[in-house]
């Protein structure tokens, strides 16, 4: 986690330096042309900002910087005196209360931290679904669900996925209409459901050369709506190594954020029970491309959805293994 350390006074400035020297990934940060200019330059350079200073001063500092808690570092105050590391922002996604603990071990102090379920003893659900790579179907879940969480003390899962355990304060159960979370791949619940989708989904894919990334898309968001499945449960792309210089593939994966996996026609070849297309094994050496590459990326042995063609693209859909399991990660450092 690359910190960056600010300090205004001379008392601030030891303080900082001693941070500096005993946090791993920790440097300070010059504060020549003002305190607001320096945190602006800072901001989007690390991952942890710890001000050695009141929080008067860095509230007004940070207020035309902040976004959100998904691309706000963590960011902790801290007296002179080392007596007091406030998580300030960015808790549980940023990082902002184990950077507090983690200074205040080094000053001596305390961390004070002030998110209801670390107060209370429960898990912190945002950070919980990041780590399991669970999407919210829209913003605002995780902060409905967290309220409840907190409100309640427990809240009841159901998920379509398999479950190996859950954190404390989430209990399985075994049917939806009981479910107060439900975890599917799939978009036709009732839209007040607090709904989070599992990066699950491998889509094979194969194009002519020169096809558009609009058009990849247009056939991708056609297959998935007529399933009724969430474009957030897509893990990956699969496709043949030819195609790893393809500018709208590329385009695609980039714009959706969607890693891409390649594989040789040897590797593609391997994959048995599939029949092979002449025209593809004529083009490329491979009996298949789409279905295939889903299948080899996602570890299963059989496809979610079977090929479907468009006029410059085929789509195959395959499901890999994903279980839930109740370890909360540590704050994530990217």
């Amino acid at each position: 986690m690359k910190i960056g350390i600010l300090a205004i006074t001379a008392g601030g400035r030891k303080l900082a330096a001693q941070l500096a020297a005993e946090l791993d990934g920790a440097e300070l940060v010059p504060v020549d042309d003002g305190i607001k200019a320096a945190l602006a330059g800072a901001w989007r350079r690390y991952h942890g900002l710890v001000c050695v200073m009141a929080t008067g001063i860095v509230v007004r500092a940070v207020a035309p910087l902040l976004r959100d808690k998904h691309q706000d570092p963590g960011l902790v105050v801290v007296d002179e005196g080392g007596q007091h590391a406030v998580s300030l922002l960015s808790g549980h996604l940023g990082g902002g209360n184990e950077l507090a603990r983690r200074v205040a071990a080094v000053c001596r102090g305390r961390a004070v931290i002030t998110t209801a379920s670390d107060v209370l003893g429960l898990p912190a659900l945002d950070l919980w679904a990041d780590g399991q790579q669970l999407v919210p179907a829209h913003p605002e879940v995780m902060t409905r669900a967290a309220a409840r969480l907190v409100d309640q003390g427990a809240l009841r899962v159901y998920s379509e996925t398999a479950v190996d355990s859950l954190p404390a304060g989430l209990e399985l159960v075994a049917e939806p209409a009981a479910a107060e979370i439900i975890v599917s791949i799939r978009t036709d619940w009732p839209p007040t459901t607090l709904l989070l989708h599992p990066r699950c989904l491998v889509l094979g894919i194969g194009c002519n050369r020169g096809t558009p990334a609009q058009e990849m898309a247009a056939a991708i968001d056609e297959l998935l709506a007529a399933h009724r499945l969430a474009p957030a449960a897509i893990r990956n792309l699969a496709s043949i190594d030819l195609k790893q210089d393809e500018p709208g593939l590329l385009e695609l994966a980039a714009s959706r954020r969607w890693p891409l996996t390649f594989y040789s026609k040897d590797e593609l070849n391997q994959v048995a029970g599939l029949k092979p297309a002449p025209a593809v094994l004529k083009a490329t050496g491979a009996g298949g491309v789409a279905e295939p590459a889903a299948l080899l990326s996602s570890g299963n042995h059989q496809l979610m959805i079977r090929k479907q063609k468009w006029r410059n693209v085929t789509l195959a859909l395959a499901r890999a293994k994903f279980i839930l399991s109740a370890p909360v990660p540590a704050a994530r450092n990217t």
